[in-house]
């Protein structure tokens, strides 16, 4: 991996995570793309990249968590189900990580937000609750949603916002509670993921780690604000039909 690298694969970070359409399964594309194939090092060195865009989430939104302390026993709770799947299915979680998982998922969570929308398309917005109206029951939920993600391409920040949308709350509310659900959830898996490949990081890896954290965490800043202001008016569709083209093209043009 060059520095050039890194910064398309933190550009593509910081562009996807809170992006209803799969960081992970988007790393994976591109690195293949790159000619960058997924040793335990690479998969570790995308995981951790990560961390740069939840960074961004903790300067965006310090204030509402200062000021809400009970929104983290929600975001705890959230986490649990993620905590749980995770370390008991790590090593098959991780076997699963290629372009064939990522374009079959990618289509499949793009019809899934098509089938979403087409039956909430006569919900009034101003009818939805707010992050702080969600109940710890619901944000279990979020997080059994939450779980379902570790499949690559499947899509953290989708599957949260689904969950969100069925646990009542609006698409701007829904994504809010998947960026501050991504805070503890990033963190651990990226603490958990360097411990496991430790003696597969070189010292070299951490050079490039840092040019495609810290680009991810720029990028990220921007595309926060952005998605908060596009859910404000407009549905999941576009990302639906975004995810079916891409994963439908990868699988025809791409997967051999």
């Amino acid at each position: 991996m060059t520095i050039i690298d890194a910064l398309i694969l933190g550009t593509v970070e910081g562009l996807t995570e809170f992006l209803p359409i799969s960081s992970t399964g988007h790393l994976i594309l591109v690195s293949d793309l790159l000619g960058l194939k997924q040793t335990d090092a690479h998969k570790a060195f995308e995981v951790s990249i990560q961390l740069g865009s939840i960074l961004a989430v903790l300067f965006l939104f310090a204030h509402k968590l200062l000021a809400d302390k009970l929104l983290w026993i929600k975001i705890a709770l959230a986490f649990i189900p993620t905590a749980i799947f995770g370390f008991l299915f790590y090593k098959s979680i991780k076997a699963l990580f290629g372009i064939e998982t990522v374009a079959i998922m990618l289509v499949v969570g793009g019809i899934a937000f098509l089938i979403l929308e087409y039956y909430r398309r006569d919900v009034d917005e101003s009818d939805c609750k707010g992050v702080e109206h969600l109940s710890y029951k619901d944000a279990l939920m979020i997080g059994v949603f939450q779980s379902i993600s570790m499949v690559p391409g499947t899509s953290r920040s989708g599957m949260t916002m689904i969950g969100g949308i069925f646990a009542g709350l609006s698409r701007k509310s829904a994504a809010e509670f998947s960026f501050l659900l991504a805070i503890p959830t990033m963190i651990v898996a990226t603490a958990y993921d360097l411990y496991k490949n430790r003696m597969t990081m070189v010292v070299d890896d951490y050079t490039l780690l840092a040019v495609g954290f810290i680009t991810a965490f720029v990028v990220a800043l921007v595309t926060v604000k952005v998605v908060m202001k596009f859910l404000t008016t407009h549905t999941f569709v576009l990302f639906g039909i975004y995810r079916i083209v891409v994963g439908l093209i990868f699988w025809i043009f791409i997967i051999k």
